[in-house]
């Protein structure tokens, strides 16, 4: 009877765990109006989602007081984003821990290192635990001076997020250099210097599917930029596409919002794209799998596989295939078969639900079913009722643990 007991609480608890949300650093500052400034900064530059993200941090927040005196040099929000995300440290320190530091100092990594914006050692705190109880702040490349000192815990929950309040913002000569606007990137550059080349000289080479991309700078923009090797096999196709096609395809690989990699890894679904204009859809699905993001046509499957760039409002990946858009590609004549092909033509409708559909020749009929709203709306569905099956496990656990006691 014990442990018939002991396994009902036991299914309780690791159904309740999935059960439970991951910190929010919004809610959490919310409690704390002295540092609503704060709060709003974190939000609008996005820092927040990638704070929520991580399961080991520390937030160094700074009061309305200070974050006045940094609002009144008129920074823009780039340099902000630069100069708040120096205060998130990557490693847990509670009250006690700072007061506990081994040999009295440490170099905490920030998520401004973790940009890679950060030269050298700039990106590191200097935490050092003074005499007479103070704890002392300042950045690595700071001369070695620490005038910011630790004020009080704000909000703990042990080893997964710590926010702290500090003296004053933590000064910085590279986190606060001017930051360009994204106006001022050259997207192609950046896009030709990591391995996207041939679309990047594809893109400057159609004035008006460039001019799109440029004009949705400022607004928001996200691009995800296929890797050269598939690319370069994909141009015979490209080049046979009429001036139309040619410029809808370039823009069919840009979306008029920006999306930070946290927020792809958290939505599923339809994705509108430069190249949407009414009745001609250009979309594509995003579905994530854990850490991995993929985007799908009805023909193709790409992963997201790298990031040039993730600066609101514009973010720049890569993929590691050429997404087909339907609107395209549907009514190409499929290559001919060689000659087994006709015994395995029986097993066609199975191959339309393969995972990695990027050897289809194009979006023929047959292929449709794979990527079919209906089918989607099932998936999903399908998601739903296993979490409502978690919750009733939860329920019926916890009704056999009490019965048995």
């Amino acid at each position: 009877m014990r442990l018939s007991t002991v396994v009902s609480l036991l299914l309780l608890f690791s159904s309740a765990a999935t059960l439970t949300n991951a910190h929010n650093i919004t809610r959490l500052l919310a409690k704390h109006p002295a540092f609503s400034t704060f709060n709003h900064y974190l939000t609008i530059t996005h820092l927040a989602a990638e704070i929520n993200r991580r399961t080991t941090i520390t937030v160094c927040a700074v009061d309305n007081t200070a974050m006045s005196e940094l609002l009144s040099k008129h920074p823009s929000i780039y340099t902000i984003k630069n100069i708040l995300s120096l205060h998130v440290l990557l490693d847990y320190f509670g009250a006690k821990k700072l007061h506990q530091i081994t040999n009295g100092t440490a170099l905490a990594a920030t998520m401004f290192q973790a940009t890679g914006s950060a030269p050298g050692s700039s990106g590191f705190v200097n935490i050092t635990d003074m005499k007479g109880g103070k704890v002392a702040l300042g950045p690595e490349d700071n001369g070695g001076s620490l005038d910011v000192y630790f004020v009080k815990s704000l909000e703990e929950v042990p080893y997964n997020i710590s926010v702290i309040q500090i003296s004053k913002v933590l000064p910085s000569d590279v986190a606060e250099a001017p930051t360009p606007g994204p106006s001022q990137m050259n997207l192609t550059d950046i896009m030709s210097a990591h391995g996207c080349k041939v679309f990047a000289d594809t893109l400057l080479a159609n004035h008006e599917a460039s001019k799109t991309y440029q004009d949705n700078l400022d607004g928001g923009l996200t691009v995800f930029c296929p890797l050269d090797d598939p690319f370069k096999a994909f141009l015979p196709k490209f080049k046979n596409l009429t001036a139309a096609g040619k410029t809808s395809l370039l823009e069919f690989f840009g979306v008029p919002v920006y999306q930070s990699l946290s927020m792809l890894k958290s939505n599923n679904g339809l994705m509108n794209t430069l190249a949407t204009d009414g009745a001609n859809k250009f979309d594509f699905t995003v579905q994530n799998d854990g850490e991995d993001v993929t985007l799908k046509t009805r023909s193709t499957t790409a992963k997201i596989i790298g990031t040039l760039i993730d600066e609101q409002p514009v973010a720049v990946f890569t993929i590691n295939k050429v997404l087909l858009p339907k609107e395209l590609f549907k009514a190409e004549a499929p290559t001919p078969a060689p000659a087994p092909a006709p015994e395995k033509a029986a097993d066609a409708p199975k191959s339309s639900k393969s995972k990695d559909l990027s050897s289809a020749p194009s979006d023929s009929p047959a292929d449709a079913p794979a990527d079919d709203p209906a089918d989607q709306a099932a998936d999903e569905n399908a998601g739903v009722r296993f979490d409502g099956g978690r919750l009733v496990a939860v329920v019926l656990s916890l009704w056999l643990g009490l019965l048995m006691l």
